[in-house]
């Protein structure tokens, strides 16, 4: 049970190294590939010299990155799913096996908020990805260059975001 556990934290950590991919998200605007992302911690920030132009675009940006920020439900998820594992590290091995709070419970506990707390943020990071796009609509509405971007472009310049115009 440990070691199913252990496998599972650490199967959620390297998923986290696919996150450090979105940093290199890139929009074009005149024929030049502009950042997104110019840190992972403001994202969309890249876009925000030609969104703010636009007073809708610019406020579905801001919200886009509100929405973007860690919350402490998250990190007191975090934190007590720690202190479980923790807890079950040092609990001594009983032979009651029908104690509620025996290792195995603690182990598996705190693994589980870290994952739970973990696929939330994620899913609340990509169910937030409508007002990048979003705001990015409302730009190109109203406003000149047209800004293309397509989150769910696979790096080749395919995607739905992609225009050309003869």
């Amino acid at each position: 049970m440990l070691k199913r556990s252990l496998l599972i934290l650490s199967a959620l950590i390297s998923l986290s190294v696919f996150g450090a991919e979105t940093c290199s998200r890139v929009a074009t605007i005149n024929y030049q590939e502009v950042l997104v992302d110019v840190s992972s911690s403001n994202r969309g920030e890249g876009l925000r010299y030609y969104l703010a132009k636009d007073p809708v675009a610019k406020e579905l940006l801001d919200e886009y990155q509100a929405n973007n920020r860690p919350t402490w439900k998250s990190a007191a998820m975090s934190t007590l799913g720690t202190a479980l594992i923790l807890a079950g590290f040092l609990s001594g091995n009983s032979g009651n096996s029908s104690s509620l709070v025996n290792r195995n419970f603690l182990l598996f506990g705190g693994v589980s908020l870290i994952g739970v707390s973990y696929l939330i943020s994620k899913t609340n990071q990509y169910s937030n990805e409508y007002l990048l796009t979003k705001s990015i609509e409302e730009y190109n509405k109203r406003n000149s260059p047209r800004i293309f971007f397509s989150p769910t472009s696979d790096g080749r310049g395919v995607g739905f975001g992609l225009g050309q115009e003869f």
